[in-house]
């Protein structure tokens, strides 16, 4: 499919150019988007002047609409005000329990109303939320309570089945708050989450408690989210308030800036039109999911509606009967609806938008998105966990005008292409990409080394190699860290290497990307075996698959019969790699 969409653009786009655009947001005293510099950590940052500070100021914001439902997964349905009884509850027993500010409390569970509670009971006390990867083995589950030193855990039965052999090996642990477990090891440290708030739908008979007291500062660290390492190990970033509120801020001003682009003035907030509802299918412990899903819901009297897994029949049955009116995640779940086969027999036309990110996506999904629902207006951004989520964003008519760029930064971003040897380059030339902004992270839980290889003076280098055009647009090139995104999953390849040489008859592995049409891309790999030893894709793969999640897991395993391709230096030609499995790319 060509990348010319411009049959799609309305007569006379753009009205405004982009730095029209910016001026008129920012430049209103008093405004939403007024900007003014700080200082923060000894570097100057451009900040939203006007904005809440912190998350605890966002949580007092839901009780605007208390009875409008909030979360609803299956039969479960909250509403703001029940949700907000259940977040008082767990955060007294939190602070009976010895929580203080600061102390880590993790959550290890699937995509829960709990999982909200959770999060929101903790940053009301001051603690640093720290959710861990749902689909991570016990093996790396216990290396990431480890690291955080994580004095409490918030999991849910299937979780703590996979932590329990490994708990022993937390010394920081005191205590398991577990929900939706049909038994459990015993262990002193447990008690039910049901004991302390109930279940869901019971959260209505909670009394109304008071919220914590605990003196909250937009710089404050308020969570530790969790991202692949070239090391093989996950790094977890620092996350303050001031980071997650400024990220849905930038995409509040994404949105009036596509209103800006046509020529019209971005609508004011109605509270007799109906509310957001977000089909939320990607987890609560990306920041995709808590921090450009779930806060701005909260922030906004958005509801929520959450699938157990991503399942496209269901999707559709649930965009008609909750009138959905945002979805998407990954590019995988835009296609599966857009191209689903009984797409005609629900009533989609709540839907208004279709937005993704977190992986490689075709420009022809905008033309599938834009005949299956004509008046929505498709985007996408790009971002990373050390961004706190969404660093640029390309929706509306521009999303359709330059299909393959990842978009522009806000007012309060900046980005620049960086040679090897750390000097600017020129526009349109091809670089390391850095980017500055008030989401980005201050740096990782106890990795000192890590952090000054990764941030510069408030810059965080991205390892993505991109260009960026004379309007600003940025165009990802490819990857200077050698990592591949599966749906949304970052895969980062000397782990998953490492798995494979752990196998006995390994001499030689390689992992490289294929590429695929609705995941982006997927993970393969090429062996070479040790001289008289032998081994089976089907065995290896599973060897792999018991150490490492699932989504890590080769999709296929190639035999070469020498020592893999290798330049002067001893690396690994991964080039000549990929062109092994480009005939068979799904």
């Amino acid at each position: 499919m060509s990348d010319d969409l411009s049959d799609l653009l309305p007569a006379g786009f753009p009205a405004l150019s982009i730095a029209d655009c910016n001026a008129f947001m920012t430049g209103v005293p008093g405004g939403a988007l007024e900007m003014e510099d700080i200082v923060i950590r000894g570097v100057t940052y451009k900040t939203w002047k006007n904005v809440p500070k912190t998350l605890g100021e966002i949580f007092e914001a839901c009780m605007q609409w208390p009875d409008h439902d909030y979360i609803v997964l299956d039969e479960d349905r909250v509403t703001f005000r029940n949700h907000r009884k259940a977040v008082a509850a767990l955060a007294a027993r939190l602070i009976a329990d010895g929580v203080k500010k600061g102390d880590r409390v993790a959550i290890v569970a699937r995509n829960l109303p709990e999982w909200s509670a959770a999060f929101w009971a903790g940053v009301l006390v001051g603690a640093i939320v720290t959710p861990l990867n749902a689909w991570w083995t016990g093996a790396e589950l216990e290396y990431g309570l480890q690291d955080s030193g994580a004095k409490v855990v918030i999991a849910d039965g299937e979780r703590w089945e996979r932590i329990a052999p490994h708990a022993a090996n937390c010394p920081a642990l005191e205590h398991v708050y577990l929900c939706r477990a049909a038994s459990a090891t015993p262990d002193p440290r447990i008690v039910r989450l049901e004991e302390i708030i109930g279940v869901p739908n019971d959260w209505a008979k909670l009394p109304d408690g008071a919220l914590p007291g605990v003196a909250l500062d937009g710089d404050d660290d308020v969570t530790i989210f969790y991202t692949s390492g070239t090391t093989g190990k996950p790094k977890g970033a620092v996350i303050s308030h001031r980071n997650i509120v400024s990220n849905f801020v930038n995409a509040a001003a994404a949105q009036a800036r596509a209103f800006l682009r046509r020529g019209e003035v971005p609508p004011a907030p109605d509270p007799a039109l109906p509310r957001r509802a977000v089909l939320l299918s990607v987890p609560f412990f990306h920041a995709t999911g808590c921090f450009a899903v779930m806060i701005p819901s909260m922030a906004t009297g958005g509801k929520l509606v959450l699938q157990r897994r991503w399942d496209a029949d269901q999707a559709l049955a649930l965009i008609e009967r909750e009138k959905i009116t945002n979805a998407g995640g990954v590019p995988t779940i835009a296609w599966q609806i857009v191209e689903h086969p009984r797409f005609d027999e629900f009533d989609l036309s709540s839907l208004e938008g279709i937005s993704y990110g977190g992986a490689p996506s075709a420009p022809e999904l905008v033309r599938r998105i834009k005949e299956r629902f004509p008046k929505s207006q498709p985007g996408q951004g790009w971002g990373m966990t050390e961004t706190s989520a969404t660093a640029t964003t390309n929706t509306a008519e521009d999303y359709i005008r330059k299909p393959a760029s990842c978009g522009l930064v806000t007012p309060t971003g900046e980005a620049k292409i960086m040679s090897l040897d750390g000097k600017a380059l020129p526009l349109g030339e091809i670089g390391e990409l850095w980017y500055k902004g008030p989401t980005v992270v201050r740096g990782y839980w106890g990795k000192p080394e890590a952090t000054a290889e990764t941030f510069t003076d408030g810059w965080v280098h991205t390892g993505d190699l991109a260009r960026i055009d004379d309007e600003g647009f940025i165009y990802i090139v490819d990857r200077a860290k050698d990592m591949l995104i599966r749906g949304g999953e970052n895969i980062y390849c000397i782990e998953v290497e490492n798995a494979l040489y752990d196998h006995e008859a390994v001499m030689d592995a390689a992992v490289v990307g294929r590429p695929h049409r609705t995941l982006g891309e997927e993970p393969v790999a090429a062996v070479h075996l040790k001289p008289g030893a032998s081994a089976t894709e089907a065995e290896l793969r599973g060897f792999v698959g018991k150490k490492l999640a699932a989504f890590k897991v080769p999709v296929k395993i190639i035999f070469l019969p020498d020592n893999l391709p290798r330049n002067a230096n001893g690396k690994i030609m991964k080039k000549d790699l990929k062109a092994l499995f480009v005939e068979d790319a799904a």
